[in-house]
């Protein structure tokens, strides 16, 4: 793949030397799996997959440890009224918060709960500077290791975007490194490190895929389309490209890259297109929490509505429900 000691130029020549994406095909690709039609019989599945790939999001100034508390009560019982609703795969905070998340899930955080033999919540917490990235390395590497230590299990990341679009990739390579090595843990165990890409500021879809090559080459458990702050976030194309990358990387490397599309998924219609895409691009084998995650603050309300509609027969009598 790299041959030889890596380098500014030799990065810069494997990431360069990625062919440009055809953006006419990509955009029809992507509308076409999101016109398929599913069986009204599995929509209930589809939604209840949904919400266990959703990461509960909040990331406000004005957030504070109750609203937290709160989010985690969403995420273990999403639905009161029906204890059959599956939980939520994790909550997203800011690092200061990771403390009160981990505290408010108890045996439900995900490491207590796999100990027990069962699935819990883990705790996302964002890092190096969310939202710009505009900080030293040290300070970013401090801001990972104090969420860590909070006890968050995944960690979010953001990309020096202005590094990137300026061409020092080996910057933004060495970077993520840093945050991947910050992310272990004394007893050797490692936080997932996602990392977030910003698409809407890269602009293109070749630099989203050679960001992507980029994260996943640096060692990205997750790469992530965006912070959820910017007027462009997960578009269904950007998606897509971003699974034929970690699908690509798959079949050259045997290892499994997730992939986290956030902000704008706000229906239960957008968030089955996903699936579907998912499920055609990289496999079903990437529906799960470990390698596909839906970053969301309102998209749960509209899952829960469309679920209990499922639930109670309110079909409109058709055999399929289109989903575009």
């Amino acid at each position: 793949m790299l041959d030889g000691p890596l380098t500014d130029r030799t990065l810069r020549r494997y990431l360069e030397g990625i062919p440009g994406v055809d953006a006419v095909g990509l955009e029809q690709r992507a509308a076409g799996l999101g016109t398929r039609s599913i069986k009204t019989s599995s929509k209930a599945l589809a939604l209840d997959r949904v919400i266990r790939l959703i990461d509960l999001t909040t990331l406000e100034g004005a957030d504070t440890p109750g609203k937290v508390r709160s989010l985690v009560a969403k995420a273990i019982t999403p639905d009161p009224s029906d204890p059959t609703c599956p939980r939520l795969a994790a909550v997203c905070v800011y690092g200061d918060l990771a403390e009160v998340a981990v505290e408010a899930l108890g045996t439900f955080h995900a490491p207590v709960a796999r100990a027990a033999g069962q699935q819990g919540i883990a705790v996302a917490a964002v890092a190096t500077a969310f939202p710009s990235g505009r900080a030293s390395l040290a300070v970013k590497l401090a801001d990972v290791e104090y969420a860590v230590a909070a006890g968050a299990d995944e960690i979010d990341m953001v990309i020096d975007r202005g590094a990137f679009l300026s061409g020092r990739y080996l910057q933004v390579f060495d970077e993520i490194r840093a945050v991947k090595e910050a992310c272990r843990r004394p007893n050797g165990e490692d936080a997932h490190l996602k990392v977030i890409l910003e698409v809407g500021e890269l602009v293109t879809y070749d630099n989203a895929r050679r960001a992507s090559w980029l994260a996943v080459l640096a060692g990205a458990d997750f790469i992530k389309t965006s912070t959820g702050k910017v007027a462009s976030n997960a578009t269904l194309p950007m998606t897509l490209l971003m699974l034929e990358v970690v699908r690509d990387w798959y079949r050259l490397t045997g290892e499994k890259v997730g992939v986290k599309p956030a902000g704008g998924i706000r229906t239960s219609k957008d968030a089955i297109k996903n699936l579907v895409t998912v499920a055609e691009t990289a496999g079903e084998e990437w529906l799960q929490p470990s390698l596909f995650r839906i970053g969301a603050s309102s998209l749960l309300n509209d899952v829960l509505l469309q679920r209990q509609k499922a639930r109670t027969g309110h079909y409109s009598g058709a055999d399929y429900v289109t989903i575009d």
